[in-house]
């Protein structure tokens, strides 16, 4: 399922990141990799603040929708 259902606070081990190479890349570089655990904090008109390798990283819904858990 994406990223965007996940519910606050529930942990999440990423399955996949899709998406362009581009965008992938964006993703990798922020710490989203497939095995790596993720957080969701909180949910802010669609826009989500999630852990992730213990950092606090602001990514949009159209951006969460690529990240499979």
């Amino acid at each position: 399922m994406p990223l965007t259902m996940v519910k606050v606070g529930e942990h999440n081990t990423i399955k996949k990141v899709g998406g362009k190479e581009e965008t992938r890349r964006f993703l990798e570089n922020l710490g989203f990799v497939a095995g790596s655990i993720v957080t969701v904090v909180s949910v802010i008109g669609g826009n989500m603040i999630v852990n992730v390798k213990d950092s606090r990283v602001a990514i949009g819904k159209d951006m969460a929708n690529k990240i499979m858990v």
